[in-house]
């Protein structure tokens, strides 16, 4: 069966050579002109994956987005944001706000493609919900919760993801590239600096000293490791 993607732009002319070009994809496409129509389509019917525009009339493309990410029966939707937007400050807001992948204009309908595509095998690998611990730190997969000595932590999705990426390989030094890829699901072009934005917060939300390490070490020129506690053996 064809998987289902709604498409989000306002620009006819756009809307119209996504439709063709995720057709001949093998796709099933359904376009709209703005979020509240396909938001309210997406409640009704689920689609597999949805490509949302930024720069929309009335509820712009980052609102829409964190209305999906809020409603229980679709925060888990791969989504792509497609934007004539593309600064780093552009591309941080956007993959913050929850999207999957970000891609600007003018874009490569072969490329869009692919990337749709590897979105929807990243949404079916169907990992198992897991609960990792290191000390007073807990994350709970299932309840998409993080907290420390028993406070809730006010992550962002991309922080909360790399966290958990961290903590699952508790122990092992992960490559920056291999972290960009897993978080942000695919190569982000040496942008390293987006990874380390984001290492920076949620150090600062752990309380961590970059120099003295309880959770996050830097392991120069290479990546980052979680740190496992003395008498600790890694996951």
């Amino acid at each position: 069966m064809a998987s289902k993607i709604y498409l989000i732009e306002d620009d006819e002319n756009i809307r119209t050579l996504l439709l063709a070009a995720m057709r001949a994809s093998g796709f099933e496409p359904r376009a709209f002109e703005s979020a509240p129509p396909a938001l309210a389509a997406m409640r009704d019917d689920p689609p597999d994956a949805a490509v949302f525009d930024i720069m929309l009339e009335g509820t712009d493309g980052i609102e829409a987005l964190r209305q999906v990410r809020a409603d229980p029966a679709l925060c888990g939707l791969p989504v792509m944001m497609l934007t004539a937007k593309d600064t780093e400050l552009d591309k941080v807001t956007g993959l913050d706000a929850g999207a999957d992948d970000y891609m600007t204009k003018p874009f490569s309908v072969l490329e869009l493609c692919a990337r749709v595509r590897a979105l929807l095998r990243r949404g079916g690998a169907g990992q198992q919900q897991t609960v990792y611990t290191c000390g007073g730190l807990r994350l709970d997969e299932d309840l998409h919760e993080a907290t420390l000595d028993g406070r809730t932590l006010e992550l962002t999705l991309k922080e909360f993801e790399l966290l958990r990426e961290l903590m699952r390989q508790k122990g092992r030094t992960v490559p920056r590239e291999e972290l960009l890829q897993r978080v942000w699901g695919y190569a982000y072009l040496g942008e390293t600096r987006t990874l380390d934005m984001h290492i920076g917060t949620l150090r600062h939300k752990l309380g961590d000293d970059a120099e003295n390490s309880r959770y996050i070490k830097t392991v120069r020129g290479v990546g980052y490791r979680f740190v496992v506690n003395k008498g600790e053996a890694p996951q």
